[in-house]
């Protein structure tokens, strides 16, 4: 069910329902960041663990900073480099504010999207006393997240409105950075390269600990369709389609390089765009298509162990895990 206007969707956060709603990255499913029961309609229709951590969106850093006790240096050169866009900053939560969208945890994680509908979104939210949006992937958890309104119809029917923005740009989450410990650390890859994260903070970004705290989507079994999904070499994947006894329509394929041969042709097959952003815009779009051939199996090609490939692969080792 599309929401008719953006006025309307403003208003169901408003009131505390729930609402799908674009971003660059994902379709998310949204609700009002400072009303723990609104929250906790997210977290039942996702199907999704109370203390895994939703990121909470934002208009700007003035209200990003509604929601934090603190505001390291880390977060704001983050912030003032990358906002609006596809960037998460973990930050030490406000004591008393966005205890669910939190997880129960001290810290909570925001972002800024840059899409025009999502900002137009919240700021008209915010005119109605909605200081930020909740909103994890519009899919049930653990699946794979929607890029389009019609992946969202898909997940939930009528039962959640969808604000329609077009097809998502960048199609795979936002880059996840813990700001709330004395070093930056990457929690989540994604189409930003760690490089360029770098040079804004000024150092190295350090890798997640014990001590880390909990991260939206960052679980070892994520993202993931209703075929097995396997990462294959070039190598293995010539070798596993030679198997005379695989059955017709037991397995799809995505591959970037390799050439299927004749005889595995009939076989569901998608290519793999060569570059790292364009099959980051593709990624899920692609996994739900082959899952909905009803393969039993999806084979796909291990994308290149390449800096700008870091986001792709983390979804797929998550989606094959």
């Amino acid at each position: 069910m599309r929401c008719p206007s953006l006025q309307a969707a403003a208003q169901r956060l408003a009131q505390g329902a729930l609402l799908a709603f674009p971003t660059e990255t994902v379709y998310g499913l949204g609700a009002r960041a400072d009303d723990d029961a609104a929250v906790a309609r997210i977290f039942e229709a996702k199907g999704r663990p109370a203390d895994h951590p939703l990121i909470v969106h934002v208009a700007d850093i003035a209200g990003a900073r509604q929601f934090a006790a603190d505001w390291p240096e880390s977060a704001q050169r983050l912030a003032q480099a990358f906002w609006p866009g596809p960037v998460t900053v973990i930050v030490p939560r406000q004591p008393g504010v966005a205890t669910a969208a939190a997880g129960g945890q001290s810290t909570v994680g925001l972002r800024c999207p840059a899409h025009d509908v999502a900002l137009a979104l919240l700021k008209e939210a915010a005119q109605l006393g909605v200081p930020g949006v909740a909103g994890p992937s519009a899919n049930r958890f653990g699946r794979v997240s929607p890029t389009t309104a019609a992946h969202v119809e898909a997940e939930f029917g009528e039962a959640v409105p969808v604000l329609d923005g077009g097809a998502c740009q960048v199609g795979i989450e936002s880059t996840i950075i813990d700001c709330s410990r004395e070093r930056p650390v990457l929690l989540r890859p994604g189409v930003l390269a760690r490089e360029a994260l770098e040079t804004v903070l000024g150092q190295p970004l350090g890798e997640r600990d014990a001590a880390a705290p909990r991260a939206s989507g960052t679980l070892a079994s994520h993202y993931a369709p209703t075929a097995r999904v396997r990462l294959l070499s070039p190598a293995q994947l010539r070798a596993a389609w030679a198997d005379p006894s695989i059955p017709p329509g037991a397995v799809a394929l995505y591959v970037r390089t390799v050439a299927v041969p004749d005889a595995v042709a009939t076989w569901p097959v998608l290519h793999m765009p060569e570059a790292a952003d364009a099959a980051a815009h593709d990624l899920f779009a692609a996994l739900r298509t082959l899952d909905a051939c009803g393969a039993q199996q999806i084979w796909i090609e291990s994308p290149p162990d390449e800096p700008a490939w870091e986001g792709v692969r983390d979804r797929l080792q998550r989606a094959a895990a």
